[in-house]
């Protein structure tokens, strides 16, 4: 649970900070009068001293609570003070069903309007509630009081916050042929259709010619119209396409194309993160892909925060290197994306924009996906100063912010 202290000349100053940095979660719990200034007790003078707690976390057991407390304050714990207090925090756990922050707030505390703002912005664009939280504070923490006035700046460095969270896939570079690279994820995605883009995107084609060479394996055998699609899209792009069924099968075709393909595209059958059957069966299939073969997990851009950390989490087997993105064009915000990812810690490689083959598509990068954030100004100057090339390439670098 996190604690405050803040101080003031007078009860109502050291009140009024509290109202405008901690908002309408806040709770007073400690109250002291220091004596600070002055030589040898001339010319010193008083101010007040609050300590309380603020946020949603359940209430600690009572005497870990003031202790914490106590420390907070900078002060020792003597038994008689220690007593007292805890005194008034189980008389208050009591009554408030044992939860401390049901508390009543301090009379008259409301957040600053540029804070309430800043979560409201947040809502709108689908971020997860602790994403929503962690920025809130930032902002309270980080942002003097005056400065908060200006909505424009916190939106600014809120902007940069949300930057930093987005971490984006580092390309492996392999040197024997061929790089396989096959997709997972729930039905309904798009994975053929990312597939066919991949296809085209690897095989580089320049003047009517292919710089590289591609092959397209599809799993999808029993969708209706699953195998017919990829084969369309393989013969469209003049890729061939194969069509396996088990193991064996699949470990004889990479075998055919080692050290003469450069890449290998393995398409599979969507399925549910909930049905673990079919999700062991086919991870089964895939154990005949080598190590060194990349999976990436294709997800909605449409689906909520919480359904995609089920998803994140239900795929893991498949120990995917990164996630695709799909159907961005048919969402508004990816706040939901990019707090999902950024809380389980997973790296975004692509994000596909549409259902024509093969443009709709595009290595991941921050400015792709903070340019889908509703009511957000993004100010390119200000973020490639910042971030550099990190905006459009799929290095990640680790970076900090100074301060706006």
């Amino acid at each position: 649970m996190p604690y405050f202290t803040e101080q003031g000349k007078t009860h109502s100053e050291c009140l009024e900070k509290i109202r405008a940095r901690y908002g309408s979660g806040a709770k007073v719990l400690l109250e002291r009068t220091l004596r600070k200034g002055g030589f040898f007790g001339i010319g010193s003078y008083e101010e007040v001293e609050m300590t309380g707690t603020y946020g949603y976390a359940p209430a600690p057991d009572l005497e870990t609570a003031k202790r914490q407390v106590l420390a907070a304050a900078g002060k020792a714990a003597p038994d008689a003070a220690l007593q007292s207090v805890l005194k008034e925090l189980r008389s208050l756990h009591e009554k408030l069903d044992h939860r401390v922050n049901e508390t009543p707030p301090v009379q008259g505390i409301r957040e600053h309007p540029s804070l309430q703002r800043l979560e409201e912005d947040l809502q709108a664009n689908d971020f997860s509630p602790a994403f929503i939280r962690g920025m809130v504070e930032r902002a309270r923490r980080e942002f003097p009081l005056d400065s908060l006035d200006n909505y424009e700046d916190v939106q600014k460095r809120a902007l940069l916050w949300i930057a930093e969270r987005i971490t984006l896939y580092q390309e492996p570079d392999v040197k024997k042929k061929p790089r396989i690279i096959l997709l997972v994820g729930p039905t309904g995605v798009g994975k053929t259709t990312t597939i066919a883009k991949l296809g085209a995107l690897y095989g580089n084609r320049t003047g009517g010619q292919w710089q590289h060479s591609v092959r397209m394996i599809t799993l999808d055998n029993y969708r209706i119209g699953g195998k017919h699609q990829i084969e369309k899209y393989g013969e469209i792009m003049e890729i061939p396409v194969s069509a396996v069924e088990n193991y064996e099968t699949l470990r004889k075709t990479l075998a055919l194309y080692r050290e003469k393909i450069d890449f290998v595209l393995v398409d599979t059958i969507g399925k549910s993160p909930r049905n673990y059957g079919e999700l062991g069966d086919m991870k089964a299939i895939l154990d005949a892909c080598p190590a060194k073969a990349e999976p990436h997990l294709c997800i909605a851009a449409s689906t909520k925060s919480s359904d995609i950390k089920e998803i994140l989490r239900q795929f893991e087997p498949f120990k995917y290197r990164a996630v695709i993105i799909t159907k961005l064009d048919e969402t508004t915000g990816t706040g939901n994306v990019i707090s999902a990812l950024a809380e389980e810690g997973k790296s975004i490689s692509f994000i596909t924009t549409g259902q024509t083959v093969p443009p709709d598509i595009e290595r991941a990068s921050v400015l792709s996906l903070l340019r889908n954030l509703e009511g957000f100004t993004v100010d390119t100057d200000v973020l490639a100063e910042r971030f550099g090339a990190y905006l459009n390439s799929l290095d990640h670098l680790k970076l900090k912010d100074t301060g706006a």
